[in-house]
């Protein structure tokens, strides 16, 4: 009897610990949980932070690289979750028959769905707008990266624009928690892959939408979320529409991004474990 693994994929600002909580319940239920980081991403929050630098170089092509590999590397074909970019990666994976199911949480929108614009104020600067605050994508006052929050490789957040952006369905002590254990800073590059900075998005941001004999795949979307917003992820499983393979949607109300890590992920962790149960997709194997 083999057990099934589930790989997890972490997405954009967090570091590959933000599925501790996910690893340990997938575990105590009997799969084999598997968390690997980004390429060149260290172990630890701390050192991320001190060291974004060596992630300069990971774009969407060479994560999606990377954990295809990781995925095709099992005996028993994986369980892929994935947030945020991680999400976009797991429907690029699935689509592509690696991996034997997949589920999409908060997914960077995928196949020609334009990413949602910027909140004022988050990552753009430099942007022809006069720095009017009412411009999305603007630098307002109130929440403009420092100089040391922006370099030229990587992207990151302060504990308000965490608060504001990512975890806005959570009060202000939670948050800072959330921020103190898991967010550290992103590859610049991968911004610009994604469509985030006004250049062309990457080729690999697409997934199969038409793959009939791919495994089943779960969309999840938080209601209140501004990065990945929840009609970003029903346009999404509207490409899915023609498809004979499973896809389903599932909608969280008054949920953020901060879905996967704040008080509620335990919500949405057992609808996935029931999800997988419902496909047959079970612990263990014969």
């Amino acid at each position: 009897m083999n057990r099934t693994p589930v790989v997890f994929i972490h997405g954009a600002w967090l570091h590959a610990l933000s599925w501790e909580s996910w690893a340990e319940r997938f575990a105590s239920r009997g799969f084999v949980s598997f968390a690997p980081g980004w390429p060149g991403e260290p172990l630890t929050v701390g050192e991320m932070r001190k060291s974004a630098e060596r992630l300069a170089d990971v774009g969407l092509d060479l994560l999606t690289d990377h954990y295809a590999k990781i995925v095709d590397s099992f005996d028993v074909a994986p369980v892929i979750i994935g947030h945020s970019v991680g999400g976009l990666i797991a429907q690029h994976l699935i689509g592509a028959n690696i991996g034997q199911a997949a589920v999409a949480i908060a997914p960077v929108p995928v196949n020609g769905i334009a990413p949602p614009t910027p909140p004022s104020g988050l990552w753009l600067p430099g942007r022809t707008d006069g720095g009017d605050p009412s411009v999305h994508g603007s630098v307002t006052s109130d929440s403009a990266m420092s100089d040391s929050a922006m370099t030229d490789s990587s992207v990151s957040l302060s504990p308000e624009q965490f608060h504001r952006f990512f975890a806005n369905g959570v009060g202000a002590q939670e948050s800072d928690r959330l921020f103190e254990r898991y967010v550290v800073p992103m590859p610049r590059r991968l911004l610009a892959d994604l469509g985030y900075v006004d250049l062309a998005r990457s080729p690999r941001a697409v997934a199969d939408v038409d793959n009939a004999d791919r495994g089943p795949l779960l969309l999840i979307s938080g209601q209140e979320d501004l990065l990945a917003p929840d009609h970003a992820t029903r346009a999404a499983y509207k490409q899915y529409g023609d498809s004979l393979a499973v896809t389903d949607l599932k909608q969280f109300a008054d949920r953020a991004h901060s879905l996967v890590i704040d008080n509620g992920w335990r919500s949405v962790a057992d609808y996935v474990l029931g999800w997988l149960d419902e496909q047959g997709l079970r612990a263990h194997r014969l």
